[in-house]
């Protein structure tokens, strides 16, 4: 979905054009994941440090009795391999489900569904999705949950924390807020920084849920 989502950029798919006389198609499409999943695989285990906050979170999350279930856009083969990286670091999660699991990605919410099921835990609005992502985010809603986005660990910063640490204040600061922003209009219920931060949103949802809200 990705490839086939960055050909379909105006700039790419013109630059394709100038060299292949034509726009790229779906065989393009399907020639170029074929090519990307071994370079993907190469370098995952280089790329599956946990981020700051993580284990403090899940440890949080544990201790209020909570489960937790993961969605990706990862292939079930790259997961077996990040699966083991995550569990040397310390995280396993309850239940992990891939796109390819499911009839569709995110932002379709089958992927959410099959973990509830997984876990056994119902309704949705007892569930809190937490994604750094605008699918993501739009998934969770799509489904009925809590939608919380993480904003300067994610795709929508898309930088590690030495990069992030590099900027000035104000470089973070228009990061962020444009981070914010976009994370606010696709709908979320709350946006943080980090994974560090939910723990303190899972107490206002609390307390909404204690007052009969619902997301």
């Amino acid at each position: 979905m990705h490839i086939r989502k960055i050909s379909q950029i105006d700039s790419v798919s013109a630059r394709w054009e100038e060299i292949h006389g034509r726009a790229p198609n779906e065989d393009d499409v399907d020639e170029m994941f074929a090519d990307f999943v071994p370079l993907q695989l190469a370098c995952l285990a280089d790329y599956s440090d946990l981020i700051l906050g993580t284990l403090e979170a899940i440890s949080d999350f544990q201790a209020r009795g909570l489960e937790i279930g993961s969605t990706t856009g990862y292939l079930p083969e790259m997961m077996v391999m990040l699966k083991e990286e995550a569990s040397q670091h310390g995280y396993v999660p309850d239940s992990s489900v891939c796109a390819g699991d499911v009839p569709a990605g995110r932002p379709e919410p089958w992927m959410c569904l099959e973990n509830a099921k997984n876990l056994g835990v119902y309704p949705m609005e007892s569930i809190v999705k937490v994604d750094d992502t605008l699918p993501g985010i739009e998934e969770g809603l799509n489904v009925g949950m809590w939608s919380i986005g993480l904003a300067k660990t994610g795709n929508e910063v898309g930088l590690n924390q030495e990069e992030i640490e590099a900027l000035s204040a104000d470089e973070l600061r228009i990061k962020l807020e444009g981070a914010y922003q976009r994370m606010w209009q696709v709908g979320a219920h709350y946006v943080v920084d980090g994974i560090w931060d939910v723990p303190m949103v899972l107490d206002l949802i609390g307390e909404r849920l204690s007052r009969g809200e619902h997301p």
